[in-house]
């Protein structure tokens, strides 16, 4: 059997998938440039750990550098040069963004964090921020050299990140025309960077969900001074390509987002762009694994010929590739879906909540499948899986952090399903896959699925939401990936 020959290759993949590319020259070039060069930087940047955090210069001002090989820079920049921002926010092609994600995933999942996180700022900063705001910050977030300043979104505090309504207690204070924040964040992925958005709660506002607002931080003051302190970084157990650490809101300035008001939804808006992120990141780390996997066992010779020649790998072999296929035509359609509704603001329309839901199912599904593909991978190379000295290894580490960004497994089968029982958005998606081309019977046993689901008490509804839920994410990934092959 010959799997997938565009399996070494993330920009042939895409080609295979989708035809013709937004940027096929400039996306070879990053892909060439990682063949290159990128991937040994990536390697390095894990194997070196945790970096370490330069709190104090020689005069003993605080500085919070996290020191990273000089050569991080280059690698991180270069997904910034080659259009990951910039395509989005300033050229309106939210599809050429992800396309340049997915190549950065191939070789790095971890790296595409920061990416992901500056997107994430960006697009709010673009879409709520003052013309004063916009003016200041967004030219420099979407600059295409080392010059280029990069963003986070911080909203997870000490006691937990799904529960924001009641776990988020860093307050907000008015003075003037900004804002001062006083809280800690837990878990501050990309700490380094200029730009920050930060969920807190304005003093007086009511308490739960609907009183946080969504807030701009600077990394400095205008004076220079630090806005805020990092009081560590963690030690992780993969994505050492993205630092992440506590961070110290102390009096820090900040500027709001939108209208008073606005906060979840622009809160809700910045995740779900980042799931997104994390499920092309998913698709292409498991693209990754499956070619890793299968060079290997070319090569590998037991029991007289290839491993990639036995049969019940190569049934194993053909089974995941099917799998990747379907999870990418899941991903894309999100990616698809967001290209068209991305601008909506509040109070938005069907299409939006259709977009919700299939973030969800993506974001669930994909992580999964690119954990077990990982595992699979390194079961595949037998002892050689577990060692640091080949790549696997670090496929399976980085894979176990996809189902926990941007809201766990848990958080995307409760939202996901709480839009579908609110907006009945799973009736339009199905038949819109039925007037594709997908199994007319397949998708009238899911819709009638969800459509028992629905009638039950809300306790048993919660119990078994799961099940549904992982069924309609299977079901509808496999449906679409028919429509388009």
């Amino acid at each position: 059997m010959s799997l997938d020959a565009l399996l070494p290759s993330p920009v042939r993949f895409l080609e295979g998938r989708l035809g013709a590319l937004r940027n096929p020259e400039v996306l070879s070039r990053y892909e060439g440039w990682f063949e290159e060069r990128g991937k040994g930087i990536s390697e390095a940047v894990d194997r070196a750990g945790t970096p370490p955090l330069r709190m104090f210069d020689r005069f003993g001002h605080r500085i919070d550098e996290v020191v990273f090989p000089p050569e991080y820079r280059e690698l991180v920049t270069k997904g910034y040069e080659t259009g990951v921002v910039f395509k989005a926010v300033e050229e309106g092609d939210v599809a050429a963004s992800y396309q340049v994600g997915y190549v950065t995933s191939f070789y790095d999942a971890g790296l595409y964090c920061p990416h992901t996180v500056s997107l994430s700022t960006a697009i709010p900063l673009a879409k709520y921020g003052s013309a004063a705001l916009r003016a200041t910050y967004l030219p420099k977030l979407l600059r295409r050299d080392a010059s280029v300043w990069q963003g986070a979104t911080w909203m997870t505090e000490a006691k937990g990140g799904s529960d924001l309504g009641s776990f988020v207690e860093t307050v907000a204070r008015p003075d003037g025309d900004r804002w001062l924040l006083t809280g800690e964040k837990y878990f501050t992925s990309n700490v380094g960077a200029e730009l920050a958005i930060a969920a807190a709660r304005p003093e007086g506002a009511p308490a739960g969900i609907r009183g946080l607002e969504l807030f701009l931080v600077p990394r400095q003051r205008d004076d220079g001074a630090l806005n805020f302190r990092v009081r560590r970084l963690k030690d992780k157990i993969g994505t050492r390509s993205v630092p992440t650490g506590e961070v110290e809101l102390d009096g820090s300035v900040g500027f709001l987002l939108g209208e008073r008001g606005q906060g979840t939804y622009l809160v809700l808006e910045a995740l779900n762009v980042s799931r997104v992120c994390n499920s092309i990141g998913a698709v292409a780390l498991t693209q990754r694994a499956l070619h890793e996997a299968w060079s290997f066992a070319e090569g590998r010779v037991a029991f007289g010929k290839p491993v990639a020649e036995q049969p019940l790998f190569a049934r194993q072999a053909r089974e995941r590739h099917e799998t990747l296929l379907d999870a990418f035509a899941l991903a894309w359609e999100a990616v698809t879906l967001l290209s068209e509704v991305w601008r909506e603001t509040p109070r938005y329309s069907d299409r939006y909540h259709l977009f919700r839901l299939v973030a969800h199912l993506s974001k669930y599904w994909t992580a999964e499948v690119a954990v077990q593909s990982a595992k699979w991978a390194m079961e595949a190379h037998g002892g050689a899986g577990i060692l640091a000295d080949y790549p696997v290894e670090r496929l399976l580490r980085e894979a176990m952090i996809l189902g926990i960004w941007e809201g766990t497994p848990h958080r995307q089968i409760l939202d996901g399903m709480e839009v579908v029982e609110k907006k009945r958005v799973h009736v339009p998606l199905l038949d819109g896959i039925a007037a594709r081309g997908g199994s007319a019977v397949a998708l009238a046993m899911s819709r009638a699925e969800v459509d028992d689901w629905l009638a039950l008490p809300a306790e048993r509804k919660e119990a078994e939401s799961e099940r549904v839920f992982a069924r309609l994410a299977g079901t509808v990934a496999r449906e679409l990936r028919r429509t388009t092959t």
